[in-house]
């Protein structure tokens, strides 16, 4: 498979543990492809679920992904100020079909003010015994948390607002 590059569109794909399509984005621009992590941008963009019922993404949301950390970050630009949705979920794939990642349910979700809030802890705990989650998964989704919470707290990368300018102009630059 050939890397793609900026500028280029992926597929992103989420499933749940048992191996289950959860949810599907429908060509994500790229702004930035590494070795270990990937940067685009969601604007108006075809979203559909497991039961296929779809919709379309409301305002630009620049879209963080690590091959290392077990989450991912949308940052969602909104006039009253950028507010975060933040995944906890696996390292990413990537092959010739998508870019692939397991949703483990826990999710942050930061407001424009700062204030941020645990999500679906109810959800987590009722999958973690459904799919049975291995003890070592439990432990690294855990520790993720932490490790989000700090990135949060320190304005770190995503949750800074240079990184969020600088991805959008680049993006509003791609677009023309």
């Amino acid at each position: 498979m050939k890397t793609p590059k900026e500028g280029d569109f992926v597929t992103i794909q989420s499933y749940k543990h048992d191996g289950s399509l959860h949810r599907t984005w429908r060509e994500t621009m790229l702004l930035k492809v590494n070795e270990n992590s990937l940067i685009g941008v969601n604007d108006h963009t075809l979203v559909t679920e497991s039961d296929d019922r779809r919709w379309v993404t409301r305002e630009p949301a620049i879209v963080y992904f690590h091959k290392k950390f077990w989450f991912n970050i949308i940052a969602m630009i909104r006039e009253e100020g950028v507010s975060y949705y933040c995944n906890l979920a696996s390292p990413y794939t990537l092959d010739a079909e998508a870019l692939k990642y397991i949703d483990y349910d826990l999710d942050v979700k930061v407001f424009a003010s700062g204030d941020r809030k645990l999500l679906d802890v109810e959800e987590y705990e009722r999958h973690r015994k459904q799919m049975n989650y291995p003890a070592d998964i439990d432990f690294i989704l855990r520790e993720n948390v932490k490790i989000l919470n700090s990135w949060i707290k320190e304005g770190y990368g995503p949750f800074s607002k240079e990184y969020v300018d600088i991805w959008y102009k680049r993006y509003l630059q791609l677009k023309k």
